[in-house]
């Protein structure tokens, strides 16, 4: 199959992250989710439409197509960073799930150019889709963001079993799976809550880290930007004193917990 002719849409590029994977990495922002999470950073990577939106009194059109080989193209100029660091490409979003065949072009072509690979995803899809995947993937960041159902629709527009369900597939493969939860006051804070949390990723063989990613209001200017309303302008980040009670939780269930992603 000719991976490189792969048509996709992306919203961004950032080169050169310490986030979101090991080492230095080049990170490819796929449009499109089927979650529609209240704290969302990046209202702009929701719809896979490609959109106007206004930003410092300028309007920037948010959406482009490309094939998996421009991408790549690009991703590849930074391979001696990738090779001293133990970076790579990680694909982010939106839900880069809600395109599967170009996500599944980008990573497989990375790993024939020796580009080690991560996806930060929510394990929203059939795991059909899942499944084409992981031969192309070296580290899977997976969001939980909480145990409790409807809870979790009422704060995403999702219900989470199908989630939950992956996770645990996710986790008999060999693909390192690395847990990650946004802590948002209001939907998820409290120790129960990520006490859960924890606990299902202990139980998930392999998995060995967790990861809590403290809420904070940078993108909310997006929202306006869109057209949109934010509502969560009413929520102060949790502090650091209250996040280092929820990481003593996390490794209490014996897990490397750290903050921040």
């Amino acid at each position: 199959m000719d991976y490189s002719a792969v048509k996709g849409r992306i919203f961004d590029i950032q080169r050169f992250s310490v986030h979101d994977g090991p080492g230095i990495r080049t990170i490819v922002f796929l449009k499109g989710c089927r979650l529609r999470c209240r704290w969302c950073c990046n209202p702009e990577s929701q719809s896979y439409e490609i959109e106007k939106m206004e930003l410092n009194g300028k309007v920037k059109t948010v959406g482009r197509d490309v094939t998996a080989g421009e991408i790549i193209s690009e991703v590849e100029r930074d391979t001696v960073y990738y090779k001293r660091s133990g970076g790579g490409l990680t694909l982010s979003g939106g839900e880069s799930l809600t395109q599967p065949d170009f996500a599944e072009a980008l990573l497989a072509l990375a790993h024939e150019h020796s580009i080690n690979t991560a996806m930060e995803s929510t394990g929203f899809a059939d795991f059909s889709v899942i499944s084409r995947i992981l031969p192309h993937l070296d580290l899977y960041l997976m969001d939980i963001k909480h145990m409790d159902s409807e809870k979790h629709k009422a704060f995403t527009g999702q219900y989470n079993d199908k989630i939950l369900e992956n996770a645990q597939k996710i986790a008999r493969s060999p693909v390192k799976l690395i847990i990650r939860t946004p802590v948002i006051p209001t939907f998820n804070d409290t120790e129960e809550e990520i006490r859960a949390i924890a606990k299902f990723a202990a139980s998930l063989p392999g998995v060995e880290e967790m990861h809590l990613l403290p809420y904070h209001r940078i993108g909310t200017d997006k929202y306006k930007g869109l057209g949109r309303e934010y509502t969560l302008s009413h929520i102060e980040p949790p502090s650091q004193e209250h996040m280092n009670k929820l990481l003593e939780i996390v490794n209490s269930c014996g897990l490397k917990g750290q903050i921040g992603g």
